[in-house]
Protein backbone atom coordinates (compact mmCIF):
# COMPACT_ATOMS: atom_id res chain seq x y z
CA UNK A 1 0.00 0.00 0.00
CA UNK A 2 3.13 2.67 0.19
CA UNK A 3 3.01 3.56 -3.16
CA UNK A 4 5.70 6.00 -4.19
CA UNK A 5 6.10 9.44 -4.65
CA UNK A 6 4.65 11.14 -7.58
CA UNK A 7 8.00 11.75 -9.57
CA UNK A 8 6.80 15.53 -10.81
CA UNK A 9 5.45 16.47 -7.39
CA UNK A 10 6.96 19.20 -4.91
CA UNK A 11 7.56 17.88 -1.41
CA UNK A 12 9.40 20.76 -0.45
CA UNK A 13 8.07 22.51 2.83
CA UNK A 14 6.24 25.72 2.21
CA UNK A 15 8.38 27.63 5.67
CA UNK A 16 5.13 29.85 6.38
CA UNK A 17 5.86 32.52 8.99
CA UNK A 18 5.34 31.76 12.51
CA UNK A 19 1.24 32.11 13.02
CA UNK A 20 -0.10 33.70 15.66
CA UNK A 21 -3.56 32.92 14.47
CA UNK A 22 -6.10 32.14 11.95
CA UNK A 23 -7.79 34.17 9.92
CA UNK A 24 -11.45 34.66 9.39
CA UNK A 25 -13.31 35.57 6.53
CA UNK A 26 -14.43 39.20 6.45
CA UNK A 27 -16.89 39.30 3.20
CA UNK A 28 -18.62 35.61 4.65
CA UNK A 29 -20.99 35.30 7.79
CA UNK A 30 -19.61 31.63 7.83
CA UNK A 31 -16.40 29.70 6.63
CA UNK A 32 -16.03 26.74 4.93
CA UNK A 33 -13.47 24.38 6.60
CA UNK A 34 -13.00 20.83 4.30
CA UNK A 35 -12.84 17.87 7.52
CA UNK A 36 -9.54 15.85 6.99
CA UNK A 37 -10.41 12.44 4.87
CA UNK A 38 -12.09 9.87 6.92
CA UNK A 39 -11.67 7.12 4.49
CA UNK A 40 -9.43 5.11 2.60
CA UNK A 41 -9.19 6.33 -0.51
CA UNK A 42 -6.69 5.68 -2.76
CA UNK A 43 -3.54 8.13 -3.70
CA UNK A 44 -4.74 9.03 -6.77
CA UNK A 45 -8.63 9.76 -5.69
CA UNK A 46 -6.88 11.84 -2.83
CA UNK A 47 -4.86 13.94 -5.12
CA UNK A 48 -7.64 14.75 -7.75
CA UNK A 49 -10.23 15.04 -4.62
CA UNK A 50 -7.89 18.27 -3.34
CA UNK A 51 -7.54 19.80 -6.93
CA UNK A 52 -11.47 19.95 -6.60
CA UNK A 53 -11.06 21.67 -3.12
CA UNK A 54 -8.42 24.34 -4.72
CA UNK A 55 -11.27 25.50 -6.64
CA UNK A 56 -14.02 25.36 -4.36
CA UNK A 57 -15.79 28.06 -2.32
CA UNK A 58 -14.12 26.59 1.10
CA UNK A 59 -11.57 28.55 2.88
CA UNK A 60 -9.96 26.36 5.03
CA UNK A 61 -8.90 22.35 4.53
CA UNK A 62 -7.77 20.03 7.57
CA UNK A 63 -4.91 17.50 5.90
CA UNK A 64 -3.78 14.50 7.43
CA UNK A 65 -4.56 10.55 8.41
CA UNK A 66 -6.70 11.07 11.34
CA UNK A 67 -8.00 7.49 11.92
CA UNK A 68 -5.50 4.33 10.91
CA UNK A 69 -1.74 4.67 11.54
CA UNK A 70 -1.38 2.22 8.71
CA UNK A 71 -3.13 4.44 6.05
CA UNK A 72 -0.15 5.38 3.85
CA UNK A 73 -1.54 6.22 0.80
CA UNK A 74 0.10 9.78 1.20
CA UNK A 75 2.89 10.02 3.81
CA UNK A 76 3.92 13.31 5.56
CA UNK A 77 5.73 14.92 2.92
CA UNK A 78 3.11 14.27 0.09
CA UNK A 79 0.34 16.35 2.80
CA UNK A 80 2.61 19.10 2.97
CA UNK A 81 3.02 19.24 -1.07
CA UNK A 82 -0.89 19.39 -0.90
CA UNK A 83 -0.09 22.14 1.50
CA UNK A 84 1.64 24.05 -0.07
CA UNK A 85 -0.57 24.15 -3.54
CA UNK A 86 -3.42 24.90 -1.64
CA UNK A 87 -2.54 27.62 0.15
CA UNK A 88 -0.91 28.86 -3.22
CA UNK A 89 -4.52 28.45 -3.81
CA UNK A 90 -5.46 30.84 -1.37
CA UNK A 91 -6.77 28.29 1.37
CA UNK A 92 -6.12 28.38 4.98
CA UNK A 93 -4.61 25.21 6.07
CA UNK A 94 -4.38 23.05 9.03
CA UNK A 95 -2.44 19.80 9.83
CA UNK A 96 -4.51 16.99 11.70
CA UNK A 97 -3.18 14.49 13.85
CA UNK A 98 -4.35 10.92 15.27
CA UNK A 99 -7.84 10.68 17.41
CA UNK A 100 -6.26 7.45 18.65
CA UNK A 101 -2.58 8.23 19.37
CA UNK A 102 -1.07 4.21 20.26
CA UNK A 103 2.36 3.65 19.59
CA UNK A 104 5.63 5.70 19.85
CA UNK A 105 6.05 6.19 16.29
CA UNK A 106 2.73 8.27 16.55
CA UNK A 107 3.85 10.76 18.78
CA UNK A 108 6.88 11.25 17.10
CA UNK A 109 4.86 12.06 13.83
CA UNK A 110 2.93 14.14 16.44
CA UNK A 111 6.30 15.87 16.74
CA UNK A 112 7.42 16.06 13.70
CA UNK A 113 4.04 18.41 12.85
CA UNK A 114 5.35 20.60 15.62
CA UNK A 115 9.07 20.85 14.69
CA UNK A 116 7.94 22.23 10.86
CA UNK A 117 6.09 25.16 12.73
CA UNK A 118 4.86 25.80 9.20
CA UNK A 119 1.11 25.47 9.52
CA UNK A 120 -1.32 25.58 12.61
CA UNK A 121 -2.00 22.04 13.50
CA UNK A 122 -5.45 19.93 15.06
CA UNK A 123 -5.10 18.15 17.83
CA UNK A 124 -6.99 15.19 17.24
CA UNK A 125 -6.32 13.67 20.74
CA UNK A 126 -5.76 15.36 23.89
CA UNK A 127 -2.28 13.14 24.25
CA UNK A 128 -1.03 15.52 21.38
CA UNK A 129 -1.47 18.80 23.36
CA UNK A 130 1.88 18.76 25.35
CA UNK A 131 4.21 18.03 22.02
CA UNK A 132 2.36 21.14 20.63
CA UNK A 133 1.15 23.70 22.43
CA UNK A 134 3.69 26.87 22.33
CA UNK A 135 5.22 25.28 19.11
CA UNK A 136 2.31 25.73 16.34
CA UNK A 137 -1.25 27.60 16.44
CA UNK A 138 -3.73 24.82 18.11
CA UNK A 139 -7.08 23.47 17.32
CA UNK A 140 -8.41 21.64 19.24
CA UNK A 141 -10.77 18.49 16.97
CA UNK A 142 -14.44 16.93 17.60
CA UNK A 143 -12.68 14.57 19.76
CA UNK A 144 -11.01 16.70 22.87
CA UNK A 145 -13.11 16.29 25.83
CA UNK A 146 -14.26 19.71 26.22
CA UNK A 147 -17.70 20.00 27.82
CA UNK A 148 -17.59 23.14 29.82
CA UNK A 149 -16.52 26.77 29.82
CA UNK A 150 -13.99 25.62 32.39
CA UNK A 151 -12.24 23.03 30.07
CA UNK A 152 -12.39 25.03 27.62
CA UNK A 153 -11.04 28.17 29.41
CA UNK A 154 -8.13 25.60 30.35
CA UNK A 155 -6.98 24.82 26.63
CA UNK A 156 -7.21 28.88 26.01
CA UNK A 157 -4.43 29.16 28.56
CA UNK A 158 -2.71 26.91 25.90
CA UNK A 159 -3.32 29.26 23.40
CA UNK A 160 -5.97 27.35 21.30
CA UNK A 161 -7.54 29.58 18.69
CA UNK A 162 -10.28 27.82 17.05
CA UNK A 163 -12.68 24.68 18.42
CA UNK A 164 -14.67 22.29 17.05
CA UNK A 165 -16.97 21.08 19.55
CA UNK A 166 -17.70 17.12 20.17
CA UNK A 167 -20.24 16.17 17.50
CA UNK A 168 -22.68 15.30 20.26
CA UNK A 169 -23.19 18.89 22.26
CA UNK A 170 -26.07 20.36 20.96
CA UNK A 171 -25.71 23.77 19.58
CA UNK A 172 -27.48 25.21 22.71
CA UNK A 173 -24.58 24.04 24.28
CA UNK A 174 -21.90 25.27 22.35
CA UNK A 175 -23.41 28.70 23.19
CA UNK A 176 -23.33 28.09 26.80
CA UNK A 177 -19.33 26.82 26.70
CA UNK A 178 -18.41 29.78 23.91
CA UNK A 179 -21.47 32.44 24.16
CA UNK A 180 -21.39 34.56 21.03
CA UNK A 181 -21.62 37.96 23.13
CA UNK A 182 -18.34 36.49 25.13
CA UNK A 183 -16.48 34.10 23.87
CA UNK A 184 -13.41 32.53 25.71
CA UNK A 185 -10.19 34.08 25.07
CA UNK A 186 -6.80 33.40 25.21
CA UNK A 187 -4.08 34.87 27.56
CA UNK A 188 -3.20 37.45 24.71
CA UNK A 189 -6.56 38.32 24.55
CA UNK A 190 -8.04 37.02 21.18
CA UNK A 191 -11.06 34.93 21.35
CA UNK A 192 -11.66 31.36 20.65
CA UNK A 193 -13.55 30.38 17.53
CA UNK A 194 -16.09 28.17 17.16
CA UNK A 195 -16.83 25.34 14.11
CA UNK A 196 -19.30 23.69 14.41
CA UNK A 197 -19.49 20.31 12.57
CA UNK A 198 -22.38 20.56 9.72
CA UNK A 199 -21.79 17.86 7.20
CA UNK A 200 -20.81 14.72 7.39
CA UNK A 201 -21.28 10.95 8.98
CA UNK A 202 -20.21 11.43 12.72
CA UNK A 203 -17.19 9.82 14.06
CA UNK A 204 -18.85 7.63 17.27
CA UNK A 205 -16.61 6.15 18.73
CA UNK A 206 -12.60 4.96 18.27
CA UNK A 207 -10.50 1.79 18.88
CA UNK A 208 -7.01 -0.02 18.43
CA UNK A 209 -9.23 -2.94 17.37
CA UNK A 210 -9.75 -2.53 13.16
CA UNK A 211 -13.79 -2.95 13.14
CA UNK A 212 -13.42 -3.17 9.39
CA UNK A 213 -10.66 -6.18 9.63
CA UNK A 214 -12.43 -7.93 12.25
CA UNK A 215 -16.01 -7.96 9.70
CA UNK A 216 -14.05 -9.30 7.08
CA UNK A 217 -12.06 -12.42 9.47
CA UNK A 218 -8.66 -10.81 9.37
CA UNK A 219 -6.11 -9.63 11.65
CA UNK A 220 -5.26 -6.30 12.09
CA UNK A 221 -1.55 -5.81 11.30
CA UNK A 222 -1.93 -7.91 8.07
CA UNK A 223 -5.71 -6.81 7.08
CA UNK A 224 -4.79 -6.26 3.14
CA UNK A 225 -6.89 -2.64 3.36
CA UNK A 226 -10.37 -3.87 3.14
CA UNK A 227 -11.63 -0.34 3.97
CA UNK A 228 -10.50 0.08 0.42
CA UNK A 229 -13.49 -1.01 -0.62
CA UNK A 230 -15.59 1.03 1.26
CA UNK A 231 -15.29 5.00 0.28
CA UNK A 232 -17.72 5.99 2.73
CA UNK A 233 -17.46 3.16 5.39
CA UNK A 234 -19.45 0.21 5.20
CA UNK A 235 -22.80 0.04 6.25
CA UNK A 236 -24.21 -1.91 9.46
CA UNK A 237 -28.12 -2.63 9.72
CA UNK A 238 -29.51 -3.64 12.42
CA UNK A 239 -32.42 -7.21 12.57
CA UNK A 240 -35.14 -4.91 11.11
CA UNK A 241 -32.94 -3.84 8.09
CA UNK A 242 -32.59 -0.13 9.24
CA UNK A 243 -28.98 1.10 8.50
CA UNK A 244 -27.56 2.72 11.70
CA UNK A 245 -24.08 2.64 11.82
CA UNK A 246 -20.84 2.45 9.62
CA UNK A 247 -17.48 0.74 9.80
CA UNK A 248 -14.35 2.72 8.90
CA UNK A 249 -11.56 0.85 9.83
CA UNK A 250 -10.83 1.56 13.93
CA UNK A 251 -13.68 3.75 13.53
CA UNK A 252 -17.26 3.55 13.97
CA UNK A 253 -19.28 6.43 12.62
CA UNK A 254 -23.21 7.25 12.12
CA UNK A 255 -25.19 5.71 8.98
CA UNK A 256 -26.74 8.97 8.71
CA UNK A 257 -25.35 11.91 7.75
CA UNK A 258 -25.30 14.74 9.48
CA UNK A 259 -26.43 17.94 8.02
CA UNK A 260 -27.09 21.59 8.63
CA UNK A 261 -27.70 22.99 5.93
CA UNK A 262 -31.22 24.34 6.46
CA UNK A 263 -29.76 25.96 9.97
CA UNK A 264 -28.06 29.16 9.58
CA UNK A 265 -29.88 31.21 12.23
CA UNK A 266 -29.04 28.36 14.94
CA UNK A 267 -25.57 28.22 13.46
CA UNK A 268 -25.13 31.90 13.69
CA UNK A 269 -26.88 31.86 17.24
CA UNK A 270 -24.67 29.40 18.70
CA UNK A 271 -21.70 31.42 18.30
CA UNK A 272 -19.90 29.54 15.12
CA UNK A 273 -18.11 31.67 12.34
CA UNK A 274 -17.06 28.40 10.77
CA UNK A 275 -18.84 25.41 9.69
CA UNK A 276 -17.04 21.96 9.07
CA UNK A 277 -17.47 19.68 6.27
CA UNK A 278 -16.17 15.86 6.27
CA UNK A 279 -15.82 14.80 3.16
CA UNK A 280 -18.18 11.87 1.12
CA UNK A 281 -17.06 9.84 -1.95
CA UNK A 282 -19.61 11.89 -4.01
CA UNK A 283 -21.85 15.33 -4.74
CA UNK A 284 -19.40 16.90 -2.27
CA UNK A 285 -18.19 19.56 -4.56
CA UNK A 286 -22.09 20.56 -4.40
CA UNK A 287 -22.03 19.95 -1.35
CA UNK A 288 -19.79 23.10 -0.68
CA UNK A 289 -21.60 25.29 -3.26
CA UNK A 290 -24.66 24.78 -1.32
CA UNK A 291 -23.22 25.60 1.95
CA UNK A 292 -21.58 28.66 0.14
CA UNK A 293 -24.52 29.60 -1.54
CA UNK A 294 -27.04 29.02 1.26
CA UNK A 295 -25.20 29.95 4.84
CA UNK A 296 -23.46 32.82 2.53
CA UNK A 297 -25.88 34.25 0.04
CA UNK A 298 -28.80 33.59 1.06
CA UNK A 299 -30.24 30.94 -1.06
CA UNK A 300 -33.49 28.79 -0.57
CA UNK A 301 -31.67 25.36 1.22
CA UNK A 302 -34.98 23.36 -0.17
CA UNK A 303 -33.63 23.95 -3.41
CA UNK A 304 -30.09 23.26 -3.27
CA UNK A 305 -30.84 19.87 -1.05
CA UNK A 306 -33.17 18.25 -3.24
CA UNK A 307 -30.26 17.64 -5.69
CA UNK A 308 -27.92 16.02 -3.45
CA UNK A 309 -29.29 12.34 -3.70
CA UNK A 310 -28.89 12.43 -7.60
CA UNK A 311 -25.59 14.14 -6.95
CA UNK A 312 -24.35 10.90 -4.93
CA UNK A 313 -24.84 12.27 -1.47
CA UNK A 314 -25.12 9.81 1.31
CA UNK A 315 -28.29 9.38 2.75
CA UNK A 316 -30.47 9.42 4.81
CA UNK A 317 -29.62 13.30 6.26
CA UNK A 318 -29.74 13.96 10.02
CA UNK A 319 -29.69 16.68 12.40
CA UNK A 320 -30.78 14.89 16.38
CA UNK A 321 -27.06 16.31 18.12
CA UNK A 322 -27.39 19.32 16.84
CA UNK A 323 -31.03 20.06 18.61
CA UNK A 324 -30.90 18.07 21.81
CA UNK A 325 -32.12 14.52 20.84
CA UNK A 326 -31.08 11.01 19.31
CA UNK A 327 -28.32 11.66 16.97
CA UNK A 328 -30.12 9.08 14.12
CA UNK A 329 -33.26 11.22 13.74
CA UNK A 330 -34.36 13.98 12.32
CA UNK A 331 -35.40 16.55 14.85
CA UNK A 332 -37.98 18.95 14.22
CA UNK A 333 -36.36 22.04 14.79
CA UNK A 334 -39.79 23.46 16.31
CA UNK A 335 -40.02 21.44 18.97
CA UNK A 336 -36.25 21.65 19.83
CA UNK A 337 -36.81 25.09 21.51
CA UNK A 338 -34.11 26.70 19.53
CA UNK A 339 -33.75 29.29 16.61
CA UNK A 340 -34.29 27.72 13.22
Amino acid sequence: MDAPHHATRDTSVAQAPALSHLSESKSRRFGLTVGPVLYLWSRARLLDFYAGIAESPADCVVLGEVVCARRRELRLDDWLALARELTQAGKQVILATQALVETEADLRLIERHADLACHAVEAGDASALALLHGRVPLVLGPHVNVYSQAALREHADLGVLRWVPPLELSLSAVACINPADQPIRRPDGGAIGTEVWAFGRLPLSFSARCFTARHVGVPKDQCGYPCMDDPDGRLVRSTEGQSFLALNGTQIQSAGVHNLLEHGAALASCGATRVRLSPQSSGFTKVIEDFDAVLNGDQPAEERLAGWADAGVPQPLVTGYAFGGAGMNAVHVELAGVDA
